[in-house]
């Protein structure tokens, strides 16, 4: 797992570390006890947590991406460059399943908030998160409105097709760019988006809400030789040409590297998302979201106007 790579001789700060939050229901399938909290109630769901707490959980949808960002940190000579928190709705009783699960795994998880099914958003901060993932859309939406990058992890096709590395795609507007530009799409027509986007070429696109974590994994990034960097980035948008030209321009102005950028004119995500082998995709429009779930591990990003 991702230990091919070499590391470099510099080693990031530990300010520098990326920090990702997930719930326990994103890191583990709770599907069976969590079916049973919504049938019969907290008292039920406390009383099988705790009479099964010995009994290992099986790997959520974002489990082989926690498992591939902690596996970075085995190619750090001092500073780890990822640090995962788990923030969980549950109380710390029925919490102590989760934590035996993350032992067997041999995750090395050490931070934890529970909090007995209040939000967990009100950590965020604290902890200095720089990607939250949640299968709670209510909190996911207070980390978005706090400005932190965060997604609902869906049920999901899940694939490893690069064990050695991890890999992440992107919609564009909406979750990397702001949503001016679909508001334009869909408020004017197509048509008025293509003119829009030929008038303002030369105008950087402004920041949404994945901006910053896309520059911290950036950052991870250039850490590595990029002809041996155990992350890789795609850009999946469904634009095309000529609106191609301001995403370059602007990814090119905030400095960010992104391996493969891949404009399909509206064309079905979800194929290329698999032959790109993404490990987790992020997209803000339902439809899409939907469509992409069928192939690969996937987070909604409930900002922009496609959300409204």
């Amino acid at each position: 797992m991702v230990t091919d790579a070499k590391p470099l001789h510099d080693t990031p700060r530990r300010d520098d570390k990326l920090v990702v939050a997930i719930s326990s229901r994103a890191l583990f399938d709770l599907t069976e006890s969590h079916a049973l909290f919504e049938r019969e109630g907290l008292e039920a769901y406390q009383a099988y947590q705790i009479a099964h707490e010995n009994d290992v959980l099986q790997p959520g949808v974002a489990f082989p991406v926690v498992r591939k960002l902690l596996a970075l940190n085995q190619l750090s000579r001092e500073a780890p460059y990822v640090e995962v928190v788990l923030l969980s709705r549950n109380s710390s009783d029925t919490g102590l399943r989760i934590f035996n699960s993350i032992q067997h795994y041999g995750l090395a998880i050490s931070r934890a908030a529970f909090t007995s099914g209040e939000a967990t958003s009100d950590y965020i901060a604290p902890f200095g998160v720089d990607l939250f993932l949640s299968a709670n859309a209510e909190n996911v939406a207070r980390a978005l409105d706090s400005g932190v990058a965060a997604a609902t992890i869906l049920p999901s096709q899940t694939r490893d097709a690069h064990p050695q590395q991890l890999r992440i795609a992107f919609d564009g507007d909406a979750v990397v760019f702001g949503d001016e530009s679909e508001r334009v799409s869909q408020e004017q027509g197509i048509d008025a988006f293509h003119r829009n986007e030929s008038e303002l070429w030369n105008e950087p696109l402004s920041g949404g809400p994945f901006r910053n974590f896309l520059s911290a994994l950036h950052r991870l990034q250039a850490a590595f030789p990029p002809e041996n960097a155990p992350i890789r980035t795609a850009l999946v948008t469904a634009r095309s040409a000529p609106a191609h030209k301001r995403v370059i321009l602007t990814l090119r102005q905030w400095g960010v590297r992104i391996d493969e950028a891949l404009f399909l004119g509206g064309r079905d995500k979800g194929p290329f998302l698999e032959a790109f082998g993404a490990d987790l995709f992020f997209d803000d429009s339902p439809v899409n979201v939907e469509s992409a779930r069928r192939h690969v591990a996937t987070g909604h990003v409930p900002h922009g106007v496609s959300n409204r």
